[in-house]
């Protein structure tokens, strides 16, 4: 059984599978910093200064009351949020992935159409015409 588990753990997808997946998680990190660090900020400064991960709705306050600033200043006094903000962040980070990915397919099918549309090699010239090339030729001089 272990010798099983080991051939199949080792086989090419299965590596080749681990390995995207690790790089799929830091390419969604760096995607979720791209959104969160670049792209929202200015947004939001051309909607007022309105921080994104900040937009939320107080649904149940805490044991302190509120108003609450900040998400996090909500949930530490132990208020019920609807993070809004958040979702849009990570809709926007979803968008961006997908649209990576969706480059990433369409890059790897169109190499594929360019190999598949290469002419062919033409098939070897039979035999019997390489000889009558011969007797042509044979016959000219």
């Amino acid at each position: 059984m272990l010798k099983e588990f080991k051939e199949f753990a080792m086989r090419g997808n299965v590596v080749d599978m681990a390995v995207g997946i690790i790089i799929g998680a830091a390419f969604g990190k760096i995607v979720d910093s791209l959104v969160r660090d670049l792209i929202m900020p200015p947004i939001g400064l051309l909607l007022g200064k309105v921080d994104f991960v900040n937009l939320f709705a107080v649904l149940k306050q805490g044991t302190t009351a509120g108003p609450y600033f900040t998400v996090d200043a909500a949930q530490k006094a132990g208020a019920v949020t609807f993070n809004y903000g958040m979702f849009i962040n990570t809709c926007i980070t979803f968008l961006i992935v997908a649209f990576a990915v969706f480059l990433l397919i369409r890059a790897i099918n169109n190499l594929k159409r360019a190999e598949e549309q290469k002419p062919a090699d033409p098939p070897p010239t039979p035999e019997e015409v390489m000889l009558l090339r011969e007797i042509r030729d044979a016959l000219k001089r």
